[in-house]
């Protein structure tokens, strides 16, 4: 590939991006949102963060693992068990943080 063909495919990726970025603030007050999409577009970030982290907790080399030897997954679960009694994301990130890096030393030294 020549220099201006990575330069000029790098202004065509930047213009897209901005358009497609900028055009709901460009005509947002022009068009109206039918308030059952406005009220399914809630739960797009929580189905789009575990549309990522789920395979990473579940898979392993590709293939299902859904057994004690998965970390992720352990630590994943006692990070959703102390959300839901504590209801706070920071502190829950901090808390399977930890549990995951407590279980990966564990995992190493044993």
């Amino acid at each position: 590939m020549a220099e201006w063909e990575i330069w000029a495919t790098i202004a065509v990726l930047a213009v897209a991006t901005a358009a497609t970025r900028s055009s709901f603030w460009l005509v947002g007050h022009h068009i109206t949102i039918p308030p059952r999409v406005n009220e399914m577009l809630r739960f797009a970030p929580s189905c789009a963060l575990a549309a990522i982290i789920a395979p990473d907790l579940l898979l392993e080399g590709g293939r299902l693992h859904l057994d004690v030897s998965n970390v992720k997954l352990l630590a994943g679960a006692a990070a959703i068990v102390f959300y839901l009694a504590r209801r706070n994301m920071l502190q829950t990130i901090v808390f399977g943080m930890v549990v995951f890096t407590g279980l990966r030393l564990l995992h190493v030294l044993s």
